[in-house]
């Protein structure tokens, strides 16, 4: 038997005093720790090669409220005084500047998560590593400019943006006391309220007096408010002063904003791919290619209340299901079935009583007033039929949420304006039509394939041979076609809680 091989002594490993400083400071950042343990712990912002780094990061950071960002969040004031300090405090001012802006400009500024019960959407991680790769081997100004959407959305978003900062006056500008202005005010005040909208760029011919409110000076107003989003009358009250004065942040520039984040949450996603794009607020499901729409259908979503709102996050539609089952939710089997069999057994009477491995069981062998809705043992479904509750087809991209696209035998909804109305998946106006887009690589006439199913009568799974990405998203606000802002009511209060996760997050950078 040959005797075993010595152990042979671990390597010495050799860190500078500056390496391991560096070490201890970014174990707790996995995005540092992948950042420079991809570098050896070498040091990126100091040293012979870090002058045009450091630049880059700067000029970056500069670009911060073009993309709704506060600038104090990554302390670019610090990193401007930073000067050509060679420590480890200095490197660690610009790494963590870089780890937050990285984070922020592409990912969000605030956890979806932490701005809605119902926000389950997942962000991908910026890879730190690769994103040092490029930073550290090539030009580092085009590494950090990957880092933002790309998106033909995301960009009109900022251009408009950018108009909005013009909506502020330039330094030195007279700002307009407080007070109510309207035709037939005059004063002083009136002439700096005349003379703030003049600088940019909304101007007004005084009929003789500057310090009188005429009409001039009213269609002035009413072209600044319908460029800044807010309702248009004439009449300059507090909230068009405060946000004439720059004293507070315009709700056109905070639908701006927040679209912009909302953009940010999909940047790891390829949106120019064939997908679903289902916006809550909007009540339109789309199927886009290449960013355009090629298919778009009317929609009801669920209820304003917090057990029924339909939820955000993306997944892969991979079924057409034509003549579905119902099998009712648990939740709506506990508040809205159960009661009325305790009443009456033979109450709806539409829906089968089956048992875990989906055997049917007769309502007589069953005491339902033994059972609450935690205990209940059994299911409830529908058969299919025209008056199922998910209609004749539905379309299946299997999530923990139980969320999914459908038919539905109640078309009255679709002629409402508001269509917040189901238990949270999401109706359909055309599904067949959808059904045909969807299933065009499993045939080549796929009208006739998806009716030749139908025909059948029962339940059967169509496994898309080109499953495609599905995003349920929630935009109040967005380009259209014309160039302009489309805006949605915030049916579910969200754009609230987000703005102010994001305020939060801005206050606590600074």
């Amino acid at each position: 038997m040959p005797l075993a091989a010595a152990a042979m002594p671990a390597p010495k490993l050799d860190f500078s005093e500056f390496e391991m400083r560096l070490a201890q400071e970014v174990a707790p950042d996995p995005g540092l720790s992948a950042f420079y343990g991809a570098h050896q712990l070498k040091p990126v912002f100091v040293g012979a090669e870090a002058a045009p780094r450091r630049a880059a990061l700067i000029d970056a950071i500069a670009t911060a409220p073009e993309h709704g960002l506060p600038p104090a969040r990554y302390d670019a004031v610090g990193l401007s005084r930073a000067g050509q300090a060679e420590d480890v405090a200095t490197e660690l001012l610009f790494a963590r500047a870089l780890s937050r802006w990285a984070d922020d400009v592409s990912n969000g500024l605030v956890e979806p998560s932490r701005t809605d019960s119902m926000n389950k959407r997942q962000v991908v991680p910026v890879d730190m590593a690769a994103l040092l790769d490029q930073f550290t081997r090539g030009d580092p100004a085009r590494a950090l400019d990957t880092l933002p959407p790309q998106d033909p959305t995301y960009l009109r978003l900022k251009d408009m943006l950018s108009d909005q900062a013009r909506l502020v006056a330039p330094a030195g500008t007279p700002e307009v006391a407080e007070g109510l202005y309207k035709r037939g005010v005059s004063g002083p005040d009136v002439a700096n309220l005349r003379a703030r909208l003049a600088a940019i760029g909304f101007t007004s011919e005084a009929a003789g007096d500057e310090q009188l409110f005429d009409d001039s000076l009213a269609d002035a107003v009413s072209r600044y408010q319908d460029a800044a989003g807010l309702p248009v009358d004439g009449v300059a009250g507090p909230k068009t002063l405060a946000q004439l004065n720059g004293t507070t942040t315009g709700p056109q520039t905070r639908r701006l904003m927040i679209a912009m984040e909302r953009m940010r949450w999909l940047n790891g996603h390829d949106l120019n791919a064939r997908m679903i794009w289902v916006n809550i607020p909007s009540y339109i499901v789309e199927i886009r290619e290449g960013g355009d729409t090629v298919f778009q259908t009317r929609s009801v979503v669920g209820q304003p209340d917090p057990d029924w709102e339909t939820p955000e996050f993306s997944d892969t539609m991979e079924f057409v299901v034509p003549n579905p089952y119902w099998n009712v939710p648990r939740s709506i089997t506990a508040e809205s079935y159960l009661p009325k069999l305790k009443a009456d057994r033979n109450a709806v009477s539409h829906l089968e009583v089956v048992d875990r491995k989906g055997r049917k069981v007769s309502r007589e062998n069953i005491d339902f007033g033994k059972y609450t809705g935690s205990n209940f043992p059994y299911y409830l479904r529908q058969k299919p039929s025209a008056d199922n509750a998910l209609g004749r087809v539905k379309f299946m991209f299997p999530n923990k949420y139980n969320i999914y696209l459908h038919d539905t035998p109640a078309k009255g909804l679709f002629s409402n304006s508001s269509r917040a109305a189901s238990h949270g998946c999401v109706r359909l106006a055309d599904p067949f039509d959808l059904a045909y887009q969807l299933l065009r690589s499993n045939s080549d006439d796929p009208r006739g394939y998806f009716q030749r199913v139908l025909d059948q009568g029962e339940e059967r799974w169509i496994k898309l041979k080109e499953p495609l990405p599905v995003h349920l998203v929630y935009f109040t606000a967005l380009p259209g076609p014309d160039g302009g802002l489309r805006t949605y009511r915030d049916v579910y209060g969200r754009d609230a809680t987000l703005w102010q996760a994001m305020r939060k997050a801005a206050e606590a950078g600074s």
